[in-house]
């Protein structure tokens, strides 16, 4: 009986231990390349996934979701390293942390499901955007221009420029990526493939490389003197804009499974412990991310037993083998974030979007654009007041019917909801009437009436009546 109690008990861990060495795996790459695309030490990434998988795997929220360095959060870490240092980077992140734990707890988690779904595609479009655009430049193995226009000035002379040997090492590194899916061991993650074989031929090869230095050396305790009012507008666009990743991610990852369902407030009260961890040993901030979830579910995993298992993998790889990570050219990395951006970009449903609600499209667009020449939280704020006045003009659909009722009479039918937006087309059909006419204003067609119509209404009717006409209001 013994013996067969602990092969069952095998039996059932083994697939979230191998589920864990897929994530890991896939996470790997991904770590080292969102370090690097943020400007900061390809280790801090590594730190930061593994404080994902070890701190956050395990907290109660989600089961199966993976949380590490994401790429969506690449422009936003590089432009707040660029602003107010790295050293400020943990201070950062160690507030948004506690941010997200205090939105968590007065359990503002399930309030992030209310976002239009356009101003969520067009965030990841526009973050896609902006990868795509800044990983180019390392894809062609020349340094990137500071600023997004002078990114945008730079392409026509990046192909004069470009370095032909960094060149080859991203071209490979995508087409082996791409083709190790159709064989029989596509469970081996293809970008870690590509990496692999890619750096191993980049020895031969004079092209930049990973700069790897001691994880001693690049761990750095928060400095809480550096806390001001100056870093509290990127302390807010960290929680927020990671808090929005991490339950849109949630929101994928349960329709891809049949096990527990995410329980919002608690997960962000995880991601927030993970965040204020990653914050007091200045790491990159963390969210759950698609791409390693996705790949934690298709493996099989069970339990949250995997997410955490590939935290304890990278720690030891971290520890064990950090001079591997020199190996790596960084055209590699930068093919394997251009397809992530690729990813995130999502053509065919931005133009699937376009042919069905040519409206939802415009706010995706609006989303996108802003955040490529702005920043993303201004390009968010403004896609999400879009949608607002989007929702709020299509539940204003207000339809008013003029019939002639006998030689005297008008009779006005309005259905729909009668709201501020369209009080001026209401007035200017009542205000077309003839004064020489008995009106009837039939409001029971309503489902809303605003105050701002009803005053309207009311007062067009004092100034008929005082014509000595009558005006009947059957109201709703």
């Amino acid at each position: 009986m013994m013996v067969m109690s602990t092969g069952r008990r095998t039996s059932s861990y083994w697939p979230d231990i191998a589920a864990s060495l897929v994530v890991f795996l896939v996470a790997l790459p991904l770590c080292v390349g969102v370090a690097v695309a943020s400007g900061v030490p390809a280790e801090l990434g590594i730190v930061t996934g593994v404080v994902g998988g070890l701190v956050a795997g395990l907290l109660p929220g989600s089961s199966l979701q993976v949380s590490g360095p994401a790429a969506g959060l690449t422009v936003l870490v590089a432009d707040t390293v660029a602003t107010h240092g790295l050293e400020a980077l943990g201070v950062i992140v160690l507030g948004a942390g506690l941010l997200q734990v205090l939105m968590g707890l007065v359990r503002l988690g399930r309030w992030f499901r209310a976002i239009s779904p356009a101003v969520v595609q067009g965030m990841l479009a526009g973050i896609g955007l902006v990868l795509l655009l800044g990983q180019l430049y390392p894809f062609a193995g020349t340094t990137a221009p500071a600023g997004t226009a002078a990114k945008f000035a730079g392409l026509p002379g990046l192909v004069l420029e470009a370095a032909p040997q960094a060149v080859v090492i991203g071209v490979l590194t995508l087409v082996i990526a791409s083709l190790w899916q159709r064989t029989r061991f596509h469970k081996v993650p293809g970008a870690l493939v590509a990496v692999v074989a890619v750096s191993l031929l980049g020895v031969l090869l004079p092209v930049p490389r990973i700069q790897v230095g001691s994880l001693a050396d690049e761990l750095r305790l928060v400095d809480f003197s550096l806390f001001d009012t100056g870093v509290l507008g990127a302390v807010v666009t960290f929680a927020l804009v990671a808090s929005a990743e991490t339950l849109f991610c949630a929101a994928a990852v349960d329709r891809m499974h049949n096990g527990p369902r995410t329980r919002y407030n608690q997960e962000l009260v995880a991601q927030g412990v993970g965040n204020a961890v990653c914050g007091l040993l200045g790491a990159l901030p963390m969210t759950a991310v698609i791409v390693r979830s996705s790949a934690n579910v298709r493996a099989g995993a069970r339990t949250k037993a995997s997410r955490v298992l590939h935290g304890v993998w990278l720690l030891v790889f971290v520890v064990a083998l950090p001079g591997v990570l020199s190996f790596v050219p960084l055209a590699a990395l930068a093919a394997i974030l251009l397809q992530a951006g690729w990813k995130l970009l999502e053509p065919r449903r931005v133009l699937a979007l376009a042919r069905t609600d040519r409206a939802e499209a415009a706010v995706l667009v609006l989303t996108a654009g802003l955040i490529v020449v702005t920043d993303l939280l201004t390009g968010t704020l403004a896609g999400l007041l879009a949608a607002v006045v989007k929702t709020a003009w299509d539940v204003s659909r207000l339809t008013v019917t003029v019939t002639p009722d006998g030689a005297d009479h008008e009779h006005v039918e309005l259905r729909g909801n009668a709201t501020f937006l369209r009080l001026p087309r209401l007035l200017d059909t009542l205000e077309a009437l003839p004064l020489t006419k008995h009106v009837r204003v039939d409001l029971s067609g309503l489902r809303h009436l605003d105050q701002a119509c009803r005053q309207a209404l009311e007062q067009w009717a004092d100034t008929h009546r005082t014509a000595g006409r009558t005006v009947d209001l059957i109201r709703p």
